[in-house]
């Protein structure tokens, strides 16, 4: 695989993201509340339950990011030259398979910040992607 680090560095980064989720609830929670209602304290102002869910919610959603980008890394680890092409499809189809439902979800119900956020992350997975196909990305594996 090509150079991996850029695509290495997307996955540590939603690593770090992930966490962030489940480490920091108030903060995360008043980052979404301030990118999805224009205000950092709007969840403040919710019913307990409401903020208990929007914080069980932040947290799960944490947790999958870890895993799922831990997997990533792991995969690129071990990607060499008999598994170039494997490694590089997995990142692919996993990013899409993501990108594609969170987006058009999100577009559905005018959260269009979440796509604007999830546009980030697609770029850049993308550019890693683009750096790392190197030429077993083209060919065939036997």
């Amino acid at each position: 695989m090509g150079n991996k680090r850029l695509l290495q560095a997307a996955c540590v980064g939603t690593v770090l993201f992930g966490a962030a989720l489940l480490l920091f609830p108030a903060t995360t929670r008043a980052g979404f509340a301030a990118l999805m209602l224009g205000d950092a304290n709007a969840m403040d102002a919710w019913p307990e339950p409401a903020r208990w869910y929007a914080t069980l919610l932040h947290g799960v959603l944490g947790a999958v990011l870890v895993g799922w980008a831990v997997g990533l890394l792991m995969a690129l680890r071990g990607a060499s030259s008999q598994t170039t092409r494997e490694a590089w499809q997995l990142v692919l189809v996993s990013m899409l398979c993501w990108y594609v439902p969170d987006t058009l979800f999100s577009a559905s119900v005018s959260a269009w910040p979440n796509v604007a956020l999830n546009s980030v992350f697609a770029l850049l997975f993308g550019a890693g992607l683009w750096v790392a196909r190197g030429a077993g990305a083209q060919t065939s594996v036997a």
